[in-house]
């Protein structure tokens, strides 16, 4: 299979992008941090990684998914960043997997990815959103586009990917105990 790249861009969420990349490698999918802006980033809550690959070093041909994590500065340099848009233009162009979330599904939107595909973001976004047809669902598929709404989504949106690449998400889910996270009426507490 064909590297799965997440895009960091300066300001990311670190919860959402960091739990993705680890999800999808304990099922052993081939998960690649891509700095944006160089190979060394610092997310939104000052945690500064160094990345696998730089955007430059990645192309459509040779990724099987794109996955955007939000973070809002994250999000806005990625919405300025046109080798971004070029490589989410391509890959949806040649049917390949994308996928967002939190205020990250703006970018699909500027890409124009999200044209008749349903979809849904951080509350809020939607307004900010031009093209696609907004849910208030936890994660939503639809073609090759996957989107989720925040940091608190991110475990059920990577699960999604997992599955959506052909993985066992099942086992990561029982490995990881997410069936039994929250007693019953603990989550509310």
């Amino acid at each position: 299979m064909n590297p799965i790249a997440v895009l960091f861009a300066p300001g990311f969420e670190e919860a959402e992008a960091l739990t993705i990349v680890d999800i999808l490698r304990r099922v052993n999918l081939p998960a690649e941090t891509v700095g944006v802006s160089g190979p060394e980033v610092t997310g939104g809550h000052g945690i500064t990684l160094k990345t696998d690959k730089t955007l430059n070093e990645v192309s459509a041909d040779r990724l099987e998914m794109a996955v955007i994590p939000g973070g809002y500065l994250g999000v806005e340099r990625l919405l300025e960043n046109e080798e971004t848009l070029a490589l989410l233009r391509e890959m949806d162009a040649q049917g390949k997997w994308l996928a967002a979330i939190c205020a990250g599904s703006r970018v699909l939107d500027k890409a124009d990815v999200l044209e008749n595909k349903r979809y849904t973001a951080y509350p809020g976004q939607e307004d900010k959103i031009t093209t696609g047809i907004h849910c208030d669902e936890i994660v939503v598929k639809d073609g090759n586009v996957i989107t989720s709404r925040g940091p608190a989504t991110v475990y059920a949106f990577s699960y999604t990917l997992v599955d959506a690449l052909g993985g066992d998400s099942l086992a990561v889910k029982n490995r990881m105990v997410y069936f039994n996270a929250f007693k019953e009426g603990e989550a509310d507490a």
